[in-house]
């Protein structure tokens, strides 16, 4: 595809009158003003609170839904049963920590978010002006303006998910290592043998605050996010996180497929034989291997969960067709 049908398709896509400024051959004149918030009348540094949670919720009452109307037992990593029989917790319990987590988590956003920089705008085009003079003209002006808007933000955004993955990496693994961190903190989280959706952040409060909102925080902080940016990481970060604990394998589910480190992936780190390995989330599995900590017979389980789920929905389907029946 040649440099010139590639930039006609983007401008196609992209402002003209703002191609043109960062064209023109005098420098665009800047107008500085407040950055409107995403949502208006709500702070952006408050949406990236609120955003999170009601996508943790939201994500996860769809699965309980699944759970409890039995809509994918194919696709189950477990039989239903097993939630039961082997998790050492109730789901009230769960749900009561969960919550807490959030509140702990959303009081301490509150608190940080009164120290964010006011973000403003309108200085874009005098900027992209400068670069475009300081640039080859074979390069594209709307490479230019894409790069900018759009692919420095998908850049920041992978490289926090790298820190994010560090971070907990870490942190994760030397609570497994150390006896007195591991019995004090991490075991309760590993009392959810059989994961599900809104366990995810089923955690001892000071691990849930240092493992999840430290680290994330941490991520967005450290590159100095936009409020914007903010709001699609962490969304998207409690998305995933939540995916990895839903005990299903979809294969219609793009976190599963995209990502190395998903449903099954993190359900062996759950399971007795395999607690002391995969260690890495909720992103890549690149510390797990660098550190040979990964579980190197993923495939096998997978495929003898699969054949224990298959033998148990061929049960649940003859069992629901006799109840018909009868009914």
């Amino acid at each position: 595809m040649s440099s010139s049908l590639v930039q006609s398709l983007l401008g196609a896509v992209f402002p003209t009158s703002d191609l043109e400024a960062i064209d023109s051959p005098i420098k665009p004149f800047s107008h500085i003003t407040v950055k409107p918030d995403l949502i208006p009348g709500y702070r952006d540094s408050y949406v990236a609170l609120a955003a999170p949670v009601i996508a943790y919720w939201t994500y996860s009452i769809f699965f309980h839904i699944v759970d409890e109307y039995k809509l994918l037992e194919k696709y189950r990593i477990h039989p239903s049963e097993e939630q039961l029989s082997r998790n050492r917790v109730t789901q009230a319990v769960v749900l009561r920590d969960v919550l807490f987590q959030h509140f702990i988590q959303s009081l301490t956003g509150y608190y940080v978010a009164k120290f964010d920089p006011i973000f403003t705008t309108g200085y874009e085009n005098a900027y992209l002006w400068q670069i475009r003079q300081s640039l080859p003209g074979f390069i594209p002006t709307v490479l230019i303006y894409a790069g900018y808007w759009y692919f420095s933000s998908l850049a920041k955004i992978v490289v926090a998910f790298v820190i994010i993955d560090t971070w907990q990496f870490f942190l994760h693994k030397t609570m497994h290592e150390n006896k007195w961190l591991y019995r004090h903190f991490h075991a309760r989280h590993h009392q959810l043998y059989v994961p599900y959706a809104f366990g995810a952040l089923f955690n001892n409060p000071v691990e849930g605050f240092l493992l999840d909102t430290c680290g994330t925080g941490l991520a967005a902080i450290s590159l100095g996010l936009s409020p914007r940016e903010t709001i699609f990481l962490y969304t998207f970060s409690t998305l995933k996180t939540v995916d990895d604990h839903c005990g299903y394998q979809l294969p219609w589910d793009l976190f599963q497929y995209v990502f190395p480190n998903n449903s099954i992936y993190h359900d062996i780190h759950h399971q007795m034989f395999g607690i002391k390995y995969n260690f890495s989330q909720p992103f890549f599995v690149v510390w797990d291997r660098w550190f040979n900590t990964t579980y190197h017979d993923i495939d096998n389980y997978k495929n003898k969960q699969q054949e224990i789920t298959v033998a148990k929905y061929r049960q649940f389907l003859k069992e629901r067709k006799e109840r018909n029946k009868k009914e």
